[in-house]
């Protein structure tokens, strides 16, 4: 259950347009990073990092800077 959330929540990209109303700035990830951040995820490399660094994140670099922003 835990993974799916995660994936749910890595999904949950910070969009340009929601700028104004989150704070958080836009970003852009490509789709080959995007499907390998994925499939990792599908396949468990991630189940470590706490799920709620998985929200409103752009790559999985953001993911792990938000995971060791809640772990200070």
């Amino acid at each position: 259950m835990g993974r799916a959330r995660r994936i749910q929540r890595f999904l949950s990209q910070n969009m340009f347009v929601a700028e104004a109303f989150t704070g958080q700035p836009g970003s852009f990830v490509p789709l080959s990073e995007t499907l390998t951040s994925f499939r990792a995820l599908t396949d468990g490399e991630f189940d470590h990092l706490p799920e709620q660094a998985f929200f409103m994140c752009g790559g999985i670099e953001d993911v792990e800077r938000n995971a060791a922003a809640l772990n200070d």
